[in-house]
């Protein structure tokens, strides 16, 4: 609100000037900024998609159909579920649904009774998986892009797909 001239104002009050940063003479990018038309690719770096974050508010919901054996734990399945479905869906080019977390968990037989040498895979792919981002970043380039674009009820089946893993 303006205040008329005449009223006195103490100077820890009054409005001081400002002074603007100057015009950058070159434009920056940001952080997050792509550089190239071109996506980069490759192990560590991800896939870009949209609402990754809701494939582990879906994960949680498929939690109690997970048939675990002892030693494996609840929360490092269901995120690396969500992992693998969020890279699914986003290898598509939308955002995760309930499908992409049935095939990932198909891919390792956490829906139906996994044979004991994927049991023992999975083990040791899924252990501490939940508080370790170099073990997230691991399990997921290990999955290959073709199993990620099997049908659910393609990965039903998981001797199927590592067949055609180990043909390939």
């Amino acid at each position: 609100m303006a205040q008329p001239t005449f009223v006195p104002i103490p100077d820890q009050d009054r409005v001081r000037p400002s002074f603007p940063p100057p015009i950058p003479l070159r434009p920056r990018s940001r952080p997050g900024e792509l550089r190239a038309p071109a996506v980069p690719t490759g192990r560590n770096v991800g896939t870009i998609g949209p609402d990754q974050g809701y494939a582990l508010a879906l994960a949680h919901r498929l939690t109690p159909r997970f048939r675990l054996r002892d030693g494996e734990d609840r929360r490092d399945v269901a995120v690396g579920i969500a992992l693998l479905a969020a890279k699914r869906a986003a290898l598509m080019g939308r955002a995760p649904s309930s499908y992409d977390l049935q095939a990932a968990a198909g891919l390792f037989g956490y829906l139906t009774d996994a044979p004991d040498d994927l049991v023992a895979h999975r083990r040791g792919l899924f252990a501490g998986l939940a508080h370790s981002y170099d073990l997230q970043r691991a399990l997921v380039d290990a999955v290959p892009e073709f199993a990620l674009r099997l049908a659910p009820e393609e990965t039903a089946d998981p001797a199927l797909w590592r067949a055609r893993l180990e043909g390939a």
